[in-house]
This record gives structure tokens, C-alpha cells and sequence, in this order.
């Protein structure tokens, strides 16, 4: 093995082992003669976007199709930063121009999946996906795409079954407890939701992410916030109109005390709402710091 291909070699394990910082770092030493490869404009791509670096994704993609000319990794990456921008349209054509390199590259269709589950196409999104898991049907770029797609209409009970399946298919994957986690919260599920965000940050202590979601989960698992659940569970929208049925109900069935006293309830319940998640934070904070 010559001399580069050791040193992006040695950037790639880095990436791998999820430490993005010294990848770049490594990187930037590369002699300028290497760092023009299309390997490593790839590899800076691939470590920008672990590090959610929308901007910086961007311009080294573009840097890196003017310099080598058009590659699908490149196109790819430039179609996920810009759909993080929201920069819809651009991504699609990127996405596309990548597709029409490598047409059955799993990740590509999963990238072309996303994009198309947030802009509402999600019957378009279903059949990308399927044509992904037809090549790598337990790849995490297709568990993670048939998630996002799932919660795009609105199915959180199938968001959490393909959770569990990715969690079955890669036991102890960070990126499978992490999204583990995220259907648990969103189901009212806060203390799964803190394990699996702390199993993640166990797996991958690097990533600042799950680190910040566990200690989120672990603020709203808070014995404090329980009576708040159905809140995080059902939506502000959906609790509130659930409340005010209640009480045009027990008033129009001739309940006025009732709904007097239940109307009460709700407005004690609003106040904690607002005063304690705020209380918690600090607790658990001041705990964390001791």
C-alpha cells in the first residue's frame, strides 16, 4: 500500500470509530497534491456530514465535482446537505444526477427516499425504499429511511415496529437505539425513550447528539413530569381539544360542577406545565454538575 493511500486509509478508520474531528484533522495535513484526490474530498464530505456541517457539505461537494467532475458520492452528499437547507429542488437534481451514475446504489435511493418523504411524496418515497431493500434489505440506511417515511404519514406505531426491527436486525448499533429512542418518545414512552438514548451514547460516547438526547429523555422521565405524559404523548393540539370536549360534555349533560372543578384541574395542569419542566431541568442539571 503506497504512501496516500495509507493516509486516507487512516482517515477512513477514523470515520469509521466515529471521530470526525481527527478525520478532518488528518485531512487537512494531507499534502496538496492528495488532498485534491476524489477519495478525500469524499471522506471530508462523509465527516462534515457526521458532524451535521450543512454548509461546509455544500461547498466541499461542489469543490469536488469541479475539481474530479461528477461523482455519486459527491452528488449525494450535496443532495443531503441541501435537503437539510431545505433547499429542495437543487437536491433533487443532485440526487438524480447521482442516481443516473449508480442507479441501484442503496444509499443513493434511501437519500432520494428522504427527500421525497419531506416534501409529502410519500407514496414515491415507499417505492425507493422498496427498490433499496430489494438489494440490502437490513441495511441501516434502509431502516432509517422506512422510519422517516413512516412518520412522514403520520404512523407512529409503524415508526416504532421498524425501530424494533433495526434494533433486532444491528443489536447494540447506536444509530438503531437512537432512533429506538426516538419512536419511544414520541410514543409518551420517556423512560424506554432515556434508555435507549444512554445504551446509544454507551455504544458511541463521541456523538454529542445522543448525549444530548439522553439527558432530554432523562429530564422528562422525571418523576416530577409524570402527570405531563399525555401531554408529550397526544400533542399540545390534541390535549387541549380533548380538554375543552370534556368540559362542553359534562356541561351539556347538566355537570356543571363537575366541569367547574375539572376546568380547574385543567388550569392547575396547564400551570404545571409551564413551571415544571423548567424546575426539572434544573434539578437534574444541578445533579449532573455535582
Amino acid at each position: 500500500m503506497t504512501a496516500p493511500e495509507i493516509a486516507l486509509a487512516r482517515v477512513a478508520h477514523l470515520l469509521e470509530l466515529n471521530r470526525l474531528d481527527q478525520a478532518l484533522d488528518e485531512l487537512n495535513r494531507l499534502p496538496a497534491a492528495l488532498a485534491v484526490d476524489p477519495a478525500a474530498f469524499r471522506l471530508r464530505a462523509a465527516a462534515l456530514t457526521g458532524l451535521d456541517r450543512w454548509d461546509d457539505v455544500v461547498a466541499v461537494a461542489r469543490q469536488g465535482l469541479a475539481e474530479t467532475g461528477p461523482d455519486a458520492e459527491l452528488l449525494g452528499r450535496l443532495g443531503l446537505a441541501l435537503r437539510h437547507r431545505r433547499e429542495f429542488a437543487p437536491a433533487e437534481r443532485a440526487l438524480l444526477d447521482a442516481l443516473a451514475i449508480e442507479p441501484e446504489n442503496p444509499w443513493l435511493l434511501c437519500q432520494y427516499a428522504d427527500l421525497c418523504s419531506a416534501v409529502g411524496q410519500t407514496d414515491k418515497a415507499e417505492r425507493l425504499v422498496a427498490r433499496a431493500a430489494a438489494i440490502v434489505p437490513d441495511a441501516p440506511a434502509v431502516f432509517a429511511s422506512r422510519f422517516q417515511l413512516a412518520y412522514a404519514r403520520g404512523d407512529d406505531r409503524a415508526a416504532e415496529r421498524i425501530a424494533r426491527e433495526f434494533l433486532g436486525a444491528w443489536p447494540g448499533s447506536p444509530a438503531a437505539l437512537a432512533l429506538h429512542g426516538v419512536a419511544a418518545a414520541r410514543r409518551g414512552r420517556v423512560g424506554a425513550a432515556h434508555r435507549a438514548f444512554g445504551e446509544a451514547v454507551a455504544q458511541d460516547p463521541t456523538d454529542a447528539d445522543y448525549a444530548e438526547a439522553a439527558w432530554e429523555t432523562r429530564v422528562y422521565a422525571h418523576p416530577l413530569l409524570v402527570p405531563l405524559r399525555p401531554l408529550y404523548r397526544l400533542g399540545i393540539l390534541r390535549t387541549w381539544l380533548l380538554a375543552i370536549g370534556v368540559v362542553v360534555l359534562l356541561n351539556l349533560v347538566g355537570l356543571d360542577l363537575l366541569a367547574g372543578l375539572f376546568g380547574l384541574a385543567w388550569m392547575l395542569f396547564c400551570v404545571w406545565s409551564w413551571i415544571a419542566p423548567a424546575l426539572v431541568r434544573r434539578l437534574v442539571l444541578g445533579r449532573w454538575r455535582s
